[in-house]
């Protein structure tokens, strides 16, 4: 009982807008309380009304009164503030703004706790008692509080939906059932929901088994997860491992060549010096025996000149400066260059095998997805832009570079390039410095003659019948001047019409390379579907009085 009046006395000064306890209490003519800024923003709603009302009575007032705050009424909430009492508490059973209302409460509306699917009516705990005490309402379906109870009324004959016609797959009434759905297969609500039910558990069935597999099928995926991070620990760490020996065995060949070059210095140096002494010995020896021949040319006793003449002009062997042959240093340059080859070299190696690398690479798929399907629109294809520039190792010696080597260009005379492994020097060709992995996309502009485009592995013969575009299987071509496509010397006709634009599309993991004409749309002229072994660079075949160019695609 003390409860009961304690939560009374909450009620008593709560604000019925907010629900809180009063805030600056005001009282309105009808007498009821509010807080000031509660009741000013509901008048606010209303002044378009021209007319302001109690939301708890409903009394109107014209015009909006002049509110003033209940100094008494305020200085009661701060003094039970002070004993103990506190914002009321949300479970004090009143509908808030989410909440189904009782619809027999008046004035302040409780918060239903069943709602009647007999009554069509919601109840909270007070007004819900007849149906637990009166034997009148046993029958009755109670069920969780629903704001849509109406929607089992007929809008038609207002009546209670009880029957569900399956033909039109709704619920009607049974006046319906009589009128316009007359000869309709009907059943009850109730057994249509019996059977409905048995689907709903079937469904859920089927859901809770599929939960199931995709629960084990996420644990398997997470075990995945678990090896692929475990595999790409052991790769990182192996092949740090293998990196730390490379780097140590170039240390030591540094090193290496480094204490031989200091060696041979020292030897040299040693020799040349040792030689040194000896000249230097050799000229103070000359120098002391001038000086005694000079003493004796000045000697004016003839029996002593002759006396000593013989012992002073004899002599000793000389080592004579011409005897000494300097070779040049060059072989001190040759250590340079010979260390400078072996960076080329190594450069070449790591270039070509880091290439096999990372394809190795990116072509693990553990999920062993389908391929991307292959875009139908430029702006589709410009979202696998490659830029390309052409090596000028590989370049026939007709053939001229320009424009920061993506342009080519058939000359009658011979370029002034150096000699190189990688030349053609049979075919006026060229290939790319880029390795082709994954998808990408480009195109090429070309006018004259004709050029062929074409793609190739990077082992392609440079000299030779076989060493041309499509006629062996390391390469692939379309020939733009007889509308062919070439590959291991099997030519196909290509029927659609070329444009002076070619757009290459590859997918170098799903083996896909197309050729398109690029114009105002682009039109398929062929596609080849392989399985590629190694990393494609992109090539062409420039005729003579032609040129080709690699756009810039963006």
């Amino acid at each position: 009982m003390a409860q009961q009046n304690n939560q009374l006395d909450r009620a008593k000064f709560c604000c019925s807008v907010c629900l809180d306890l009063l805030k600056d209490p005001v009282t309105i003519p009808c007498g009821h309380s509010y807080c000031m800024n509660c009741i000013q923003s509901y008048w606010d709603t209303e002044d378009e009304k021209k007319t302001h009302s109690c939301p708890q009575c409903r009394q109107s007032f014209t015009p909006r009164p002049v509110l003033v705050k209940n100094t008494m009424l305020a200085d009661l909430v701060e003094e039970l503030k002070k004993t103990g009492l506190q914002a009321a508490p949300a479970d004090l059973c009143y509908a808030g703004p989410e909440d189904v209302a009782c619809d027999v409460c008046t004035g302040r509306k409780r918060k239903a706790q069943n709602s009647c699917l007999v009554c069509l009516a919601s109840y909270c705990e007070k007004h819900l008692q007849p149906h637990f005490e009166s034997s009148t309402f046993k029958k009755h379906k109670l069920v969780e509080p629903s704001e849509k109870l109406q929607e089992n009324i007929c809008s038609r004959h207002n009546e209670v939906m009880k029957i569900f016609c399956r033909t039109d797959q709704q619920c009607i009434c049974i006046l319906c059932s009589m009128d316009e759905h007359k000869g309709h297969d009907t059943v009850s609500a109730a057994a249509e929901r019996t059977e409905r039910q048995r689907e709903l558990e079937g469904s859920r069935h089927n859901i809770q088994q599929r939960i199931q597999d995709r629960e084990e099928d996420v644990k398997l995926l997470q075990q995945e997860v678990e090896a692929i991070n475990g595999a790409a620990d052991k790769a990182v760490e192996h092949s740090e491992k293998i990196f730390t020996q490379l780097i140590r065995l170039m240390e030591k060949r540094r090193s290496d060549v480094k204490q031989q070059v200091r060696s041979q210095q020292e030897t040299e140096v040693s020799r040349v010096k040792e030689l040194q002494e000896k000249l230097e010995q050799e000229i103070t020896e000359l120098k002391k025996k001038d000086a005694e021949l000079k003493k004796l040319s000045h000697t004016e006793d003839h029996n002593q000149f002759l006396h000593n003449y013989p012992s002073l002009s004899a002599l000793s062997e000389s080592t004579h400066s011409s005897s000494i042959k300097i070779r040049p240093l060059k072989y001190l340059e040759d250590v340079t260059a010979a260390v400078s080859e072996l960076r080329d070299k190594l450069q070449d190696v790591l270039r070509e095998t880091w290439t096999n690398i990372s394809l190795t690479v990116t072509g693990v798929d553990v999920l062993l997805s389908n391929p991307q399907p292959e875009p139908k629109t430029r702006a589709g294809f410009l979202r696998y832009p490659r830029e390309i520039t052409l090596d000028p190792n590989t370049a026939n010696t007709q053939l001229l570079l320009s424009e920061g080597n993506r342009k080519v260009t058939r000359m009658s005379e011979q370029q002034s390039y150096s000699s190189h492994p990688d030349r053609f020097t049979v075919w006026g060709q060229v290939l790319s410095r880029e390795s082709l992995t994954g998808r990408c996309y480009w195109e090429v502009k070309w006018r004259g003659r004709g050029v062929e485009v074409a793609v190739a592995y990077k082992n392609i013969s440079r000299g030779g019948s076989m060493s041309q575009f499509g006629r062996n299987y390391k390469s692939w071509s379309l020939n733009c001047v007889n509308y062919k496509f070439y590959h291991n010397s099997v030519k196909t006709p290509v029927s659609a019409p070329l444009s002076s634009r070619v757009g290459v599309y590859l997918d170098h993991s799903a083996g896909i390379l197309s050729f398109y004409s690029v114009s105002e749309t682009m039109t398929l002229l062929h596609r080849v579907q392989t399985t590629f072994t190694q990393p494609l660079y992109a090539g062409v075949r420039v005729y003579y009085g032609s040129t080709a160019e690699f756009s810039k695609v963006k």
